[in-house]
């Protein structure tokens, strides 16, 4: 199975969830289910059904968490030395040529992108457009307006 890439603050925002998961969550979903059982007759127990419902939900997540968790390729920003490119982990100013307006972003995992926190995805179309490009280059992003044009004004790695 390949690697799939994740900051080291992706990666521990997911070991957090887990252990919450495991933690927090199942013990109280399994007291919820005693809960219910005591309730008697399950066959029309709804209250019964939704502890169930809940318990596979939970047991799916923490198993969905410990395969991505598993598969994860750990990357930190501090440590690359991508001489000024735009590679995973990068945090990357852009002036948008059309409007002059500035973002920035930083290009992490798929699970771990919230562009709320200015966080892409590396398969996103502008992370795709970005990538391996320095400051001063032009990356054209086919967006679904159309192509949009941005020079990368700064790239560091934080």
């Amino acid at each position: 199975m390949n690697k799939t890439p994740l900051t080291v603050a992706g990666a521990e925002k997911l070991r957090q969830e887990l252990h919450r998961m495991k933690t927090v969550e199942r013990p109280n979903v399994i007291a919820a289910i005693a809960e219910a059982r005591s309730h008697g007759d399950l066959s029309e127990n709804a209250e019964y059904e939704a502890a169930k419902d809940r318990q596979g939900f939970i047991e799916g997540r923490i198993k969905e968490l410990e395969a991505k968790i598993a598969n994860a390729q750990i990357i930190d920003p501090k440590l690359l030395d991508a001489d000024g490119r735009c590679v995973f982990g990068a945090t990357v100013e852009l002036e948008d040529l059309e409007s002059g307006q500035t973002v920035t972003y930083q290009i992490v995992g798929d699970d771990e992108a919230d562009v709320k926190e200015s966080k892409i995805s590396i398969s996103s179309p502008i992370a795709r457009a970005l990538i391996g490009k320095y400051a001063g280059d032009v990356a054209e992003v086919q967006a679904p307006g159309g192509v949009r044009e941005y020079e990368i004004i700064d790239v560091r790695y934080v």
